[in-house]
């Protein structure tokens, strides 16, 4: 069965903004890098937003760290994006992906169950048994394919993987190519076509799980992706990524400026603040806060949501594996919410904290 773009609850991103990727290919004049499908200021145009040509902005961030990631990707070395998590490194590697070959699915999913035939090639077992092995058996994962059509590999996790996992990648990222030993003459070797590269990405918290060798560290550009440093910029791109959401889950109204602005200031408070607490406060989780009131809100009672819902859906992100962390959302709510104001959003998140659960 084929799902469509409007039954998929996230397409990719050539899906959401082809409309812009084909805009751009059309009137894109700029030197393209060998086997790129934009230029490199085309590229930059199409994930930091270009007001004048219609293209709307998809990556809230330092854009020199974008033009930094492009031109890595135009050399022999892969890019690793670095951060702490929810800093929207796996949607950046996405954009980058669509911008330069037009496909973000080549993609492998790092773990501790990765094995290499999830990177590189598997077998049609019913066929090697009854054929042998020859290219009709052979099963290419995400690398075998990025290499031979020339496009970008997505490496998700990357040191959730055992290093010798991790190590599959050397070869082609230093020699271009993968051996297929099982094979002979010239189906044996598979070279990496012009385009071919590798966006990896990587935890900070996790960078200890399987540090990664220094033969692979060598091969990659390292790019550290920060948090958003204002409230304003975040605050604008949780409000526009919740609303996208509750769109797409049949909410019909927008939910309340004051509930997202409290929502948003509660988790920088609570990333950076006193109470800070040991688990993930990014932006990401904020925005699925914010999508969980709305849906709250209006399923529940025909409204938008309010603060009172933001408490209900605070414990889940916030509390997940240390109780400590609970109590420390129980003080944040009894003693710094009341100096926000009396009146408004703050007032309802504070009278709502009894409602936070355990």
């Amino acid at each position: 069965m084929t799902t469509t773009a409007e039954q998929m609850q996230r397409p990719p991103a050539e899906v959401r903004y082809a409309d812009e990727l084909v805009r751009l290919r059309a009137d894109d004049s700029g030197p393209r890098p060998p086997g790129w499908w934009l230029s490199l200021d085309a590229a930059r145009r199409f994930v930091l937003g270009d007001e004048a040509g219609g293209i709307t902005r998809k990556f809230v961030g330092d854009p020199s760290l974008v033009d930094r990631s492009l031109i890595t990707l135009a050399t022999n070395r892969g890019l690793l994006l670095v951060g702490e998590p929810g800093t929207a490194k796996s949607l950046l590697s996405e954009l980058i992906a669509a911008a330069v070959c037009g496909d973000s699915t080549l993609t492998i999913q790092g773990g501790a169950a990765t094995t290499e035939d999830q990177i590189r090639y598997s077998w049609n077992y019913a066929l090697l048994v009854s054929e042998g092995p020859s290219p009709r058996s052979l099963v290419p994962a995400p690398m075998l394919r990025g290499m031979a059509e020339g496009r970008i590999v997505r490496f998700e996790e990357i040191t959730r993987c055992p290093l010798e996992v991790q190590d599959t990648l050397l070869s082609p990222l230093s020699d271009r190519v993968i051996a297929i030993p099982e094979l002979t003459g010239p189906d044996a070797m598979v070279f990496a076509k012009e385009g071919f590269n590798v966006i990896a990405t990587a935890n900070s918290r996790d960078r200890g799980v399987n540090e990664m060798s220094a033969a692979l560290k060598r091969r990659f550009n390292f790019e550290t992706v920060f948090p958003i440093p204002d409230l304003e910029t975040e605050l604008a791109l949780v409000e526009a990524e919740a609303a996208n959401l509750l769109s797409r889950s049949g909410v019909p109204v927008q939910q309340r400026p004051d509930v997202l602005e409290v929502l948003v200031t509660v988790f920088r408070e609570l990333r950076t603040g006193t109470e800070r607490l040991s688990t993930v406060m990014s932006t990401a989780e904020a925005v699925s806060v914010a999508h969980a009131v709305g849906l709250r809100g209006w399923y529940l009672r025909g409204e938008p949501g309010t603060a009172e819902d933001v408490v209900e859906c605070l414990a889940g992100t916030a509390a997940k594996d240390n109780p400590d962390d609970l109590a420390k959302l129980r003080r944040y709510l009894e003693q710094q919410v009341p100096r926000k104001g009396r009146a408004g959003a703050w007032s309802e998140l504070h009278r709502a904290r009894f409602r936070l659960s355990g």
